[in-house]
């Protein structure tokens, strides 16, 4: 099969080629996806660059020490059941599904095997690639916001990167949940995050959100660049601070959007009665069939910037990774 294959540490343009690979098969409780379109995250070009430092110790069984250990990146993937493992039972061949693989990937090929666990029913109102834009920074915001901080009607809730890939399904999904949202974003995108249920709209080229004053029950930050002290400052007594974010590429560092993470547990204690709740997200299909409800109900529609041919996935790579890419970009495979 045709795939998307990595073996060593590096630029996208570098290090990704197109080559040919045994297709995979389906273990005891798992699935064989003919992949139709494949989602770019962050955790890809952070997978491929080995950054940060730190995630090749941490994560041992992802990254190596030349390159990543799985060769073959991706993580979000919608398309067609090929086949089932025999220990599966809720999906049959022939059904359209979408989930996420987890960092070890393997979307950016013709097929893919997932676990049945990470696996659910595709929204029967989305294309293969808007649904592929869904599984990782849709659960991302949803558990962030519903299960972390328990959003509730009425609720101040800030969502810091509110244009990214995660932030525009955190703003939907507050919204949805009754709660009163401010996204942050840059200038061209404005109007985007107003479209997508923001009731306010804060421009960080023109405006600090954490200078004016103001605080909110909730912060959802995805961006990694503003300071533990600056958060808090914005936020009420005893309100949510969730620290999640992807980032551009900036040369390489130690610690990247892990350092904060770690400030935050380090920090928890002192903090409260505010929470500071760093995201670990670990792939679910129930996740997956809440998202299909919310998508279903008109509630939550996926933004998808631009999609690729699988042969330009580099290029995909490339574009996250250097610029600030608006919603999500998505690789079509067939």
């Amino acid at each position: 099969m045709k795939a998307i294959v990595q073996q060593r540490y590096g630029a996208a343009p570098a290090v990704l080629e197109v080559g040919e690979v045994a297709t995979p098969a389906a273990g005891p409780g798992d699935v064989l996806v003919r992949v139709h379109a494949a989602a770019v995250n962050a955790a890809d070009w952070h997978i491929m660059r080995g950054d940060p430092w730190i995630a090749r110790v941490a994560s041992p069984d992802i990254f190596g020490r030349r390159g990543p250990k799985h060769p073959i990146r991706g993580r979000d993937i919608a398309g067609v059941v090929e086949s089932v493992g025999a220990e599966v039972s809720r999906f049959r061949p022939g059904d359209e599904v979408y989930g996420d693989l987890g960092n070890a990937g393997g979307g950016f090929a013709e097929y893919a095997v997932i676990a049945a666990a990470s696996l659910a029913t595709k929204p029967v109102n989305l294309t293969f690639a808007q649904a592929a834009a869904v599984p990782l920074a849709g659960s991302t915001a949803l558990y962030g916001l519903r299960d972390l901080a328990g959003v509730r009607p009425g609720q101040r809730v800030l969502i810091n990167g509110a244009s990214g890939g995660v932030g525009t399904f955190a703003v939907q999904i507050a919204a949805a949940a009754g709660a009163e949202v401010t996204g942050v974003c840059s200038t061209r995108n404005v109007e985007l995050v107003s479209s997508l249920g923001a009731t306010e709209v804060i421009d960080y080229t023109q405006t600090d959100f954490a200078a004016l004053g103001r605080h909110w029950d909730v912060i959802f930050d995805l961006t990694a660049r503003r300071t533990l002290a600056d958060c808090r400052r914005a936020l009420t007594p005893v309100g949510t601070l969730l620290l999640a974010g992807g980032g551009v590429f900036e040369g390489g560092s130690v610690f990247g959007p892990m350092g904060i993470q770690l400030q935050g547990r380090l920090l928890a204690r002192a903090a409260r009665p505010q929470r500071l709740l760093p995201l670990e997200i670990v792939p679910r299909a129930a996740y997956l069939d809440a998202l299909r409800d919310l998508i279903e109900s008109g509630a939550v529609t996926p933004v998808v910037e631009k999609t690729y041919p699988l042969d330009a996935a580099a290029e995909a790579v490339d574009h996250l990774e250097q610029a600030h890419a608006r919603a999500k970009l998505v690789l079509t495979v067939r």
